[in-house]
């Protein structure tokens, strides 16, 4: 039987990261994968996800220009749009290869032993790969545990991955749509209804249960991201249920109710289930080993990555956390480090820098607005416009805004940013870097920012807090907002 100092379970985001890290403090390291390296990240997700969104928006931007010019818009096929996405896949997916490749050479030392395979526990250190009809068993003294996630598919609806489609399969299209209806409002779904909506080929729809889509974030993003997608002609059902989603004659029909009683039956072409994700753990055999899921059944419980079994981790998608490529890396390299060092601080989730791919574009970290109220959390609050940033007006791209949220004292800690607009993910890890050092606001407003760039901003933001900004809320109102937030009620503060 062969011995490893860690056996990582799961090629993708998190595994592959665990894996080098494991590399990184001379360990023995095994990565199994049973598909292919890369995982979500790289297939059906958000590397692919985040190229059609780059060519969309490209599309859309080149076609304001043309039509406002009065010539006719740029066509563009599927077919394009394939090639493109097929060169962003096989980049990755050939790094990856010969990344891997090279790690297994004696020139490398064999840093790496890697098993294609189906990897499922035996005991707390015993693992079972099973690979074209072979049966293995390794041994571990760590485990990592990172076989990611799939899509969540409703038992009354008939998924077939051409008709009714999840992530998994709506990038996997022969052409664009006649229409496309979305359900869910969340990131992902609202991220889709972006994408088709801008190449301005695809009638979309999109089922909301609530009052308003992405409802987890403040009300002002979400009312902007809804009104830009109305305007690229998205219809939103709002505080719709679903009754029904079937084939029906050739196409896909659905049907909704209403809190008003009424009910509507619409017929399209494909639909999208955008619903969330479930984590792979049936074929990991956990039981096995004792390894616990959480109090709610629906991910493997962990104490800062750690299961209840101590030489087995969990990172990524299968923590339950928050399912992000970035966090399922951090999470992966913050176990191999708790495995393999003394001395190891607890993974912190409040400064995670994230960003929302929709029109404009939203990026975030630490805490909303929303969740202040939420919370009865007292604040200070400064939110500029971007009509009043210099490279926003060179671009023309004047539409967004800069909102930072710090405590309500002297020390005014930053404690969240919200960026909504274009460049917005280029503005977002300098405030997440000072939340993570608990730095006071002085910082920025006295770095030497370059100009015209998006981030003065920020500096913009933090002036105002310190009532020394260039521009003045008084003068400006419909601008520039500074106001504190206590047991739920807004107040101006006073600035010049």
């Amino acid at each position: 039987m062969d011995n490893f100092d860690l056996i990582v379970i799961g090629g993708g985001p998190a595994g592959y990261a665990a894996a080098m890290r494991g590399i990184d403090f001379g360990k023995k390291v095994c990565l199994i994968e049973k598909e292919r390296v890369g995982g979500a990240g790289v297939y059906n997700g958000a590397l692919t996800s985040k190229t059609l969104w780059e060519m969309s928006n490209r599309i859309s931007h080149m076609n304001e220009m043309l039509t406002s010019g009065g010539r006719k818009p740029y066509e563009v096929t599927w077919k394009d749009v394939r090639k493109v996405l097929d060169e962003a896949v096989f980049e990755r997916k050939f790094q990856y290869s010969c990344h891997i490749k090279l790690l297994q050479t004696e020139t490398m030392n064999k840093l790496l032993h890697y098993e294609r395979g189906l990897g499922s526990l035996i005991s707390k250190n015993e693992v079972k790969i099973i690979h074209d009809g072979t049966e293995k068993t390794i041994y571990g003294e760590n485990i990592i545990l990172a076989t990611g996630s799939r899509p969540r598919t409703l038992s009354d609806i008939q998924v077939d991955e051409k008709s009714i489609l999840t992530s998994n399969g709506i990038e996997l299209i022969d052409e664009f749509p006649e229409s496309l209806v979305i359900v869910g409002a969340g990131v992902i779904g609202c991220e889709y209804a972006t994408i088709f909506s801008n190449f301005g080929k695809t009638k979309v729809y999109l089922i909301d249960r609530q009052d308003r889509i992405l409802p987890f974030e403040d009300k002002d993003i979400s009312k902007m991201v809804a009104s830009n997608l109305e305007k690229n002609g998205v219809t939103i059902h709002q505080n719709s249920n679903l009754e029904r989603l079937e084939h029906k004659d050739g196409k896909v029909e659905y049907e909704l109710s209403y809190p008003d009683g009424s009910k509507e039956v619409i017929q399209v072409e494909k639909a999208l289930l955008s619903i969330g994700r479930v984590p792979n753990i049936e074929k990991l055999c956990i039981e096995n080993a004792g390894v616990q899921m959480s109090k709610r059944g629906r991910h493997i419980g962990d104490n800062d990555t750690q299961t209840n079994i101590p030489n087995i981790y969990a990172a990524g998608d299968l923590s339950g956390r928050i399912a992000l490529v970035n966090m399922g890396e951090i999470e992966a390299r913050h176990a191999v480090e708790k495995a393999f060092s003394d001395d190891v601080d607890k993974l912190s989730y409040d400064n995670v820098c994230t960003i929302m791919f929709l029109n404009p574009e939203v990026a975030a970290v630490g805490i909303n607005e929303q969740q202040c109220i939420d919370d009865n959390i007292p604040v200070k609050i400064v939110k500029v416009d971007y009509s009043v940033i210099a490279r926003a007006i060179a671009m023309r791209k004047t539409q967004g805004f800069f909102k930072i949220i710090v405590s309500n004292d002297d020390e005014m800690r930053i404690l969240g940013m919200r960026v909504v607009g274009e460049h917005a993910s280029t503005a977002i890890q300098a405030v997440g870097l000072l939340i993570k050092m608990n730095a006071p606001i002085e910082v920025l407003s006295e770095l030497v920012h370059p100009h015209p760039s998006i981030v003065e901003g920020i500096q913009e933001c933090v002036r105002m807090l310190l009532n020394k900004s260039i521009f003045k809320s008084s003068v400006f109102k419909d601008k520039l907002a500074c106001y504190s937030l206590v047991n739920g009620v807004k107040t101006p503060l006073e600035r010049l």
